[in-house]
């Protein structure tokens, strides 16, 4: 038994009576929708035509929110619905970035995730979904797929069909009759020229403050009336001239209606504990490199304490973030003691915590002068290091809503910036560490290579070309676009090549540790660039 749907676009009316329905039998709030209507019009008057496409959870076969979520709060039955207990979930969000067909929302009065479930309620009792049972020209069916003499498997043998986004590998259980590209493919129009084209507020624990920048309603009023701004432009508030406009007013297809854009779903907790797990791990794996190569010894007592400490303190401030991330905090508890083991949510809390663990038993052995322990504790301890600094980029790319995060390259940028981060806060913490000379020029060095490995991979990551047209117009965005000028100016020049600059002609303490500063602020800058740029992307 598997359940799908049906969506035939040649009967569709678009009367929204299936969003309706939907909301009634969930009592789903205001803002939000487990099912909408999704409107485009093509071509120009009089030879128009408006297209309307009905969105909803695709209750994928592989599902990548079931796949990604820590506490199995999204879960498979055994008719292939993809279901949701709230009662489990946490609020990461992880679902609704993993989500490639935008499905998922965070319930304004739950805090935690929803989505559409099949009317799972109704299915048991030998009901049809409410969207399905309200439809007046019987454009939505569903059924079961493998029941040969169901209605939905002789339309799926008999119609040509389609569905959203195929290369994603999901293998959608949702078909659509006479599918547009325009309707189906979320960049094929504009998100902003359509009125209450963006939700007022932000999604989650962000609901008190905009996800994302531009007066929302002034955008979709602006783009409307063609008052001198295009609609992608009003955000930044760039005139641009009449020409723009009338390609913007002029093209081949507009989106009329959709469901509000949730903005940035990761914010800042998000990109600010990439920082400080990076700063945790760095602090420990630079004196350990050194120890490896044989030159521990010209590293002091109070060098070592203060690796511990630094480690310990910035990993702590990591787990707060983390904490302070979620809808429902007082649930984060669930990942180690409910885990889901697919998802890198869990494995890489487990890895902090054992991260942590070790970073204090390493603490207790430098205090105790174990000397039997020194090496294994220090080898097990970096290992977990390791793991620490990279995991996030796993689960990254188990976002498979978010096409640049799966680069290849993001795991040893993570890496690179963690080297990059434990070298310069050493050398911040000189200011107040009496460092032998060794240290600071093997300090130095370290940071020298790891800007140089940062710029290579960065060239990378964004000169190669990339697999979709998500990902590129992620590029685009980082080097040319919104966020051109933070990248240049933060990243490039203040991250890496000042840096550079200032250890070249550094002669004191202070210089290097501006230099340090100068690095770290990089590493941030540039994390909030790597987060928060691909989740400007529309998925629907």
């Amino acid at each position: 038994m598997k359940y799908g749907f049906v969506i035939d676009n040649r009967k569709c009316i678009g009367c929204h009576a299936c969003t309706t329905a939907c909301k009634q039998e969930h009592d789903v709030p205001l803002g939000v929708f487990r099912t909408w209507v999704k409107q485009v019009e093509k071509g120009k008057f009089p030879y128009t035509r408006r297209v309307f496409s009905v969105m909803r959870c695709n209750h994928c076969t592989n599902a990548p929110c079931v796949e990604i979520c820590p506490v199995e709060a999204l879960y498979f039955r055994k008719d292939g619905i993809v279901d949701f207990d709230k009662n489990r979930c946490i609020g990461c969000r992880s679902c609704m970035q993993a989500c490639p067909y935008d499905a998922l929302y965070i319930d304004p009065e739950s805090h935690t995730a929803a989505k559409c479930n099949y009317c799972a309620h109704r299915v048991d009792v030998g009901l049809e979904p409410a969207c399905v049972n309200v439809c007046p020209e019987h454009a939505i069916i569903s059924g079961d797929m493998d029941n040969p003499h169901s209605e939905i498997a002789m339309l799926l043998s008999q119609e040509q069909v389609t569905v959203r986004k195929p290369a994603k590998g999901t293998v959608p259980n949702l078909f659509y009759i006479d599918g547009d590209e325009w309707s189906l493919n979320p960049t094929a129009t504009s998100k902003s020229n359509y009125a209450f084209s963006a939700q007022e507020r932000g999604v989650g624990h962000y609901s008190e403050k905009l996800a994302f920048n531009g007066d929302n309603l002034v955008t979709a009023a602006l783009a409307a009336t063609g008052n001198g701004y295009a609609a992608d432009e009003v955000s930044k508030g760039q005139p641009v001239g009449l020409r723009s406009i009338d390609a913007l007013m002029g093209q081949e297809a507009r989106r009329y209606y959709d469901a509000p854009d949730k903005g940035i779903l990761w914010g800042s907790e998000v990109w600010q504990y990439v920082w400080t797990k990076a700063i945790a791990a760095g602090a420990f794996l630079v004196p350990f490199l050194a120890w490896l190569f044989g030159k521990g010894d010209m590293l002091t007592a109070n060098d070592w304490w203060a690796s511990a400490g630094l480690s310990l303190l910035f990993l702590i401030l990591t787990t707060a973030l983390l904490v302070k991330d979620l809808d429902q905090p007082m649930r984060f508890v669930y990942v180690l003691l409910r885990p889901q083991w697919r998802s890198w949510l869990v494995k890489g809390g487990y890895a902090l915590t054992i991260f942590g663990g070790l970073l204090t038993l390493w603490i207790a052995t430098i205090w105790f002068e174990w000397e039997g322990l020194k090496a294994g504790v220090l080898i097990a301890t970096a290992i977990f290091a390791i793991i620490a600094a990279v995991y996030t980029a796993f689960l990254f790319a188990q976002a498979k809503g978010r096409d640049f995060w799966q680069s290849p390259m993001l795991s040893l940028h993570m890496l690179v910036h963690s080297l990059m981060a434990g070298a310069a806060i050493f050398l911040v913490a000189g200011m107040l560490l009496d460092m032998t000379p060794e240290w600071q020029l093997f300090l130095k060095n370290m940071l020298y290579g790891a800007i140089g490995a940062n710029l290579v991979i960065l060239l990378l990551e964004l000169g190669t070309t990339h697999g979709s047209s998500d990902a590129a117009a992620t590029v685009k965005m980082i080097l040319k676009g919104r966020y051109s000028r933070r990248f240049w100016l933060g990243t490039v020049l203040l991250g890496n090549l000042a840096p550079l600059v200032l250890m070249y002609f550094a002669g004191s303490a202070i210089l290097l540790a501006i230099a340090g500063v100068l690095a770290l602020a990089g590493i941030l800058i540039t994390e909030r660039i790597w987060v928060e740029a691909p989740q400007r992307i529309p998925l629907s």
